[in-house]
């Protein structure tokens, strides 16, 4: 394919086309769910700030508040700026040959154009169920300034599952707001771990087999994990397109990540009933959601790679609350201290490990019984 790889404006308008419409609300509703959630996205800051120790942002903005086609434009926007550097280097490295050179312009645009309505397929549906993101990836303000990051709630998404779930609507407001503010933490509060994270990205991706022989075989089995996801399978998507190299740096993205979304729903959770009275309600109600829907949804899930995702959160979340109850939160925030602090993929199942390599084979001799309330 070309240096663009991707049509951008046609991933953009195949998936503002395809995604379905939000709960109908009248625009007086939805101007006070926009204002409440704004308002609480900077209570929610307090309370992470409070909670976690972490020395973020003082007073951040408020959250942006999007609907369905906002946010498929914001990744969309997001993706380019991740991916079109790197697009070019891969397309330097391939050269001329079978895969590349200046023959191959009409399998390029129309290569491209399939790629982008592919890529705003996947926007589409994810746009329907995301309910908020820390957007690490912006392209840089006019002033030329590379902004830090940006919190976004996808409103309707919100309302709709707080509907769904028939939950009281500022307690669900509330909860997931100090997910997305747990997420701005970690990346306002950790200098290192936005970089960190593009790197491992980057490895991942410029570790591809660009050799047509190879190239042929991850398409095969790409090809292979849908047919399995369709029958009930274990395959997906991530690993059919895995080389050796990249398995391994996967590895390390994906550890980052677990803790990253794990914390997140630790916190949401633990922060206490005091800010959101009905959380165990809520909790139980949108775990029973996560694992629910379709068998369509379900095999949709499995080729995305989600249900990883969900596991990632479980994983996460236990490792989180399992270091926190030995040493306490200041031993716990000795995972941001530096990468090589970072758990393992095998640290993350076996949190002792993580313990005695980082904080120390006594600390949890050592650590004052309040810390172990923590």
């Amino acid at each position: 394919m070309s240096a663009s790889m991707i049509d951008w404006n046609v991933a953009v308008q195949a998936g503002t086309r395809l995604v379905r419409p939000g709960p109908q609300v009248s625009h007086a509703e939805a101007r006070e769910v926009v204002a409440e959630l704004r308002e609480l996205s900077k209570l929610a800051h307090g309370h992470v700030r409070e909670f976690t120790g972490m020395p973020s942002e003082l007073d951040p903005d408020p959250a942006t508040i999007v609907d369905r086609p906002g946010w498929i434009r914001a990744n969309v926007d997001g993706f380019r700026v991740v991916l079109e550097p790197l697009m070019e280097q891969m397309s330097e490295r391939r050269g001329p040959g079978p895969l590349g050179g200046a023959g191959n312009l009409v399998v390029d645009a129309v290569g491209s154009r399939v790629t982008g309505a592919q890529v705003g397929a996947i926007l589409a549906y994810m746009a329907s169920r995301v309910l908020g993101q820390y957007e690490l990836f912006l392209p840089p303000d006019p002033d030329g300034r590379a902004p830090t990051g940006r919190l976004t709630l996808v409103a309707p998404n919100i309302v709709h599952v707080e509907q769904e779930l028939r939950v009281d609507p500022r307690d669900f407001r509330l909860w997931v707001c100090l997910h997305e503010e747990t997420h701005r933490a970690q990346f306002t509060a950790v200098p290192w771990l936005r970089e960190y994270v593009q790197n491992q990205m980057t490895q991942f991706l410029l570790a591809s087999d660009l050799d047509p022989g190879a190239m042929l075989d991850r398409i095969k089995d790409a090809a292979e994990a849908v047919a399995d996801a369709v029958r009930g399978g274990e395959s997906n998507l991530i690993d059919a397109i895995q080389s050796p190299e990249q398995r391994e740096i996967l590895d390390r993205l994906t550890a980052a990540m677990t803790l990253a979304e794990g914390h997140g729903d630790y916190v949401m959770d633990a922060v206490g009933p005091e800010v959101v009275p009905s959380v165990q309600q809520i909790r139980n109600r949108f775990q029973g959601r996560r694992e629910g829907g379709s068998r369509m949804d379900k095999t949709i899930r499995r080729l995305l790679g989600l249900d990883l995702k969900m596991k990632q959160y479980a994983e996460g979340s236990r490792f989180v609350r399992r270091v926190v109850t030995e040493v306490g939160m200041s031993g716990f925030n000795k995972v941001w201290d530096s990468p090589e602090s970072l758990p393992t993929h095998v640290e993350i199942k076996e949190p002792e490990l993580w313990i005695e390599r980082v904080v120390g084979p006594r600390a949890i001799d050592a650590v004052p019984p309040e810390a172990n309330e923590a």
